[in-house]
């Protein structure tokens, strides 16, 4: 069995503390300030540095904290008195490196210092809330070296005299500088290589010795250099040089920052020369004569280097870009009157609107594109540039329509399908900047009839192409009508086979003269109205009109045929000469003309009040047809007065003598505007005047605004009178925009015919009517 032991415990008396006295304490102290006075003479390799913090440590730890730190300072501030006098005496040449090299001698002297007191710093420090060592060495050296009247302010100025030099062009020690500005950074409580962050009472990071005694003076002569200096280059350079020079300028004050500025005296910097160089002459580098903003667009094709470099310093100032903005828009506005006013003129054809416009867009795409960078303020003050001007009245729309009325007559012959699609997407371009596009289609329906119904089209699939990218711009309802066009001309020539079929197995008298017609049956709702009344046709006309209604009734009972003879062409052959010599020619006419020239088989002179009575046509057409009949280069008939108009008393006789190298020969119509006298002439087209909305647009807007309003009413039951604006507005804005004073017609409109009531409590409600 095993025996418990027990430990023994030998308690030994307390060492007695031998507390350090003050001589001693002094006597210790007087080793240590040697040895500091040996560190700032650089002798410090012969020191131990381990009995020195062993010193250090023993005064503190015996209560002589305050005898080390107030030595320390005494020593410390004898030392800098000194280097302050000697660097005070120093030249001008010499002043920053001597600066400089106290203030190196200085950190590293205070490095050592700090690790020998390292002990005081954690505690006696700490315990009396006294400056650590190292940052009473910062302290010390900017209020006994720095701050000395005959250092500061020479220093400062010998800095500034450097950057001064430098921008000037000229070579400085931009190490020497770094060093200085770093001290003031550091003297400041800013970073400091060995020790992280200093901080002050406050808690904040300051640089506020760098800040009052460099940065703020700096920054003021700064902003008063290159007010000075743009004002002077400005009156004596070219904007494009001037935007150059600006460039270069700002990227040598970044350089400069970088290289020896406090990291926060960039953004202040930078600002003030945006603020000189560019923000307070933007204007006037937009507007200047000759090289400004306004002017290089003018020659974009050249100069667009020029624009893009003065955009990309101009968004360096976002605010800047507004006067960019407002000058292409001015720029578009401008050219796109001119276009207008040579319209107005009639000094340029429809044709050339529309390619003068698709120039300009070609132009400022590319300005957008390669200048402003595609920027998507800048684009949406473009499209709304090209809208003011196209949208000033109908003309453009008008415009439009006749261009593609040109391109799918002829030119689109002989492209090939990406080029047919390439020229159709440019109509799409401009289309898409009109807001009553329904005007657009009313023109567009006009010109696209007579094309089918001339069969002048280059091609039905670039037909069908134009409808299918409307189609797709604007939905169905927009094109249900065009379509519905398409599908009648398919239908008539289905109709036109049948009945072809059908004449051969029908028997007709021997004595009639039998006229061959080919017609076109067309729905009344999908081509453009006519009401032109029925003209005056020959007989053996008439006999083939009732042979076709016979046939085609009998196949579509309940249909009503109305046959337009203001559309209608016809071939009839002609002899011309004597009895002895003839000439026979096929003249292709229209139905007008037609029955103009059949009148002149039993009368060879006929006036105008006889052609009107037999024939029926409107005046304004029979002028119109006369005078194509009366051409100097197709002269079927003469007429007695001269000129190109026509006179009221007027007389035609058939010119026997016309002669023609063509068998077939084709009577073209002249335009309108041609049958009209010159001094009756009044406020046509050609007065400058704003063109009129067509009726038929006009009536088919009432009635779409009414839809519209019942439509919205019938799902709200009530709505206030601005938002029920606003909703007709956004759901018409397909085809056209309607006014707030034309909806508000419509509304009374529908309110007399109790559609709506206004509300008893808000008279600016309206309320729907079950």
């Amino acid at each position: 069995m095993a025996t418990d032991t027990k430990k023994k415990f030998t308690i030994k008396p307390f060492r007695t503390h031998t507390p350090m006295d003050t001589p001693a304490a002094r006597a210790v102290w007087v080793q240590l300030g040697r040895a500091i006075d040996e560190i700032h003479n650089r002798n410090a390799s012969q020191l131990s540095f381990e009995e020195l913090y062993r010193n250090a440590y023993n005064l503190v730890l015996h209560k002589h904290g305050s005898l080390l730190y107030e030595g320390v300072t005494e020593k410390i501030s004898l030392h800098l008195s000194n280097i302050a006098e000697s660097t005070a005496a120093s030249p001008e040449a010499s002043l920053l490196e001597h600066t400089s090299e106290a203030w190196s001698n200085h950190r590293m002297t205070m490095v050592m210092v700090r690790d020998i007191l390292m002990y005081m710093d954690r505690t006696y420090v700490v315990q009396h809330k006294k400056r650590p060592v190292y940052e009473l060495g910062l302290q010390l050296f900017r209020e006994i070296v720095w701050e000395h009247p005959n250092i500061q302010p020479r220093v400062t100025m010998l800095l500034l005299s450097s950057v001064s030099k430098e921008r000037d062009g000229l070579l400085v020690d931009q190490d020497l500088i770094k060093s200085i500005l770093t001290m003031l950074i550091e003297l400041g409580g800013g970073v400091h290589s060995t020790g992280g962050h200093s901080v002050g009472s406050g808690g904040v990071v300051s640089n506020n010795v760098y800040e009052r005694d460099f940065e703020s003076i700096f920054l003021g002569t700064t902003q008063e250099f290159y007010r000075l200096e743009s004002l002077d280059y400005l009156s004596r350079n070219t904007a494009p040089d001037y935007v150059k020079k600006a460039e270069l300028r700002l990227e040598e004050e970044h350089r400069r920052a970088s290289r020896y500025l406090s990291p926060t005296t960039e953004t202040p910097l930078i600002k003030i020369v945006e603020t000189e160089l560019l923000e307070r002459h933007a204007k006037t580098l937009v507007d200047m004569d000759h090289s400004g903003f306004a002017s290089l667009l003018k020659d974009s094709e050249h100069k667009m280097a020029d624009l893009r470099r003065m955009y990309d310093l101009f968004a360096r100032v976002p605010q800047t870009v507004d006067y960019l903005r407002d000058a292409l828009a001015e720029n578009v506005k401008h050219a796109g009157k001119a276009l207008i006013a040579d319209q107005e003129r009639g000094v340029a054809e429809p044709t050339a609107f529309v390619k003068g416009v698709l120039v300009m867009r070609d132009k400022y795409s590319s300005v957008m594109e390669d200048a402003f960078r595609g920027e998507k303020k800048s684009q949406k003050r473009l499209r709304e540039s090209f809208e003011d001007f196209l949208n000033a009245d109908s003309r453009a729309a008008s415009c439009l329509a006749v261009y593609v009325d040109e391109l799918l007559r002829s030119g689109l012959k002989g492209c090939g399908e990406s080029k047919m699609d390439a020229e159709l997407d440019k109509v799409i371009l401009v289309f898409r900047y009109l807001q009553d596009k329904d005007v657009f289609e009313s023109f567009y329906k006009q010109h696209l009839a007579k094309r089918l119904l001339s069969g002048r089209s280059v091609s039905e699939e670039a037909e069908r192409a134009m409808v299918s990218q409307l189609k797709a711009e604007c939905g169905y309802q927009f094109t249900s009508k065009l379509e519905g066009m398409f599908n009648d001309m398919r239908i008539s020539r289905d109709t036109r086979d049948a009945y072809r079929v059908h004449k051969r197995g029908a028997s007709v008298s021997g004595k009639e003269q039998v006229v061959d017609i080919e017609v076109d049956v067309l729905t009344t709702g999908y081509w453009p109205s006519q009401s032109v009344p029925t003209c005056t046709l020959p007989d053996n006309v008439n006999a083939a009109i009732r042979r076709f209604d016979t046939f085609y009734l009998q196949k579509h009972t309940g249909r009503k045929l109305s046959w337009q003879t203001s559309t209608g062409s016809a071939e009839i052959r002609a002899t011309f000469g004597n009895a002895t010599k003839s000439r026979r020619h096929d003249l292709h006419v229209s139905t007008y003309q037609m029955c103009i020239l059949v009148l002149f088989n039993d009368f060879t002179t006929r006036n105008l009040d006889q052609i009107k009575e037999a024939t029926m046509i409107p005046d304004a057409e029979l002028r119109r047809h006369l005078i194509s009949l009366c051409t100097p280069k197709h002269r079927i008939l003469r007429k007695a007065s001269k000129g190109k108009a026509i006179d009221d008393n007027d007389s035609f006789t058939f010119n026997k003598d016309f002669t023609s190298k063509l068998k077939r020969v084709k009577i073209p119509l002249v335009s309108m505007k041609e049958t009209i006298k010159d001094g009756s002439r009044g406020g046509g087209s050609g007065s400058g005047g704003p063109v009129a909305l067509p009726v038929p647009v006009e009536e088919d807007r009432r009635h779409l605004v009414e839809a519209a309003i019942v439509r919205i009413m019938k799902a709200r039951k009530s709505l206030h009178h601005n938002e029920l604006i606003a909703e007709v507005t956004r759901q018409l804005s397909v085809r056209f925009v309607p006014g707030a004073p034309f909806v508000k017609k419509r509304v009374e409109s529908l309110i007399e015919r109790e559609y709506l009531e206004r509300s008893e409590e808000d008279r600016r409600v309206y309320v729907y009517v079950a």
